[in-house]
């Protein structure tokens, strides 16, 4: 399930429409790759950004779990695994980036 795009990455493709297919599609070649299933990997990406500090990553990969169901105290889990590899100041900010998006949903569904 595909989710808005924010304005820069939206801006993005509409201007380098050629790029951003192809970005898709290795995305998609990429989530096909293996023998991983959707949350799981969905859960890993979500790892994967909070390792690398990434805000708009984390952003992204939170708006796409909701998208997929995936619910907060999954999201949440990942980043209390990430405390003892990435430390507690880098985890504090995973945690409020993921916050950033789970503020944002519509009130009748934060609690799932």
């Amino acid at each position: 399930m595909k989710t808005k795009l924010p304005e820069h990455p939206a801006s993005f493709a509409r201007g380098n429409r050629e790029v951003w297919e192809a970005f898709e599609e290795l995305a998609e070649r990429c989530h096909r790759g293996g023998p991983l299933e959707a949350k799981t990997r969905r859960l890993v990406k979500l790892g994967i950004a909070l390792g690398a500090g990434s805000e708009g990553g984390v952003h992204a990969q939170v708006r796409n779990a909701l998208a997929e169901g995936i619910k907060p105290a999954e999201l949440h889990h990942v980043v209390l695994l990430a405390l003892t590899t990435i430390g507690f100041p880098a985890s504090m900010a995973a945690l409020s980036w993921v916050e950033d998006v789970l503020r944002k949903r519509p009130r009748r569904h934060r609690r799932a």
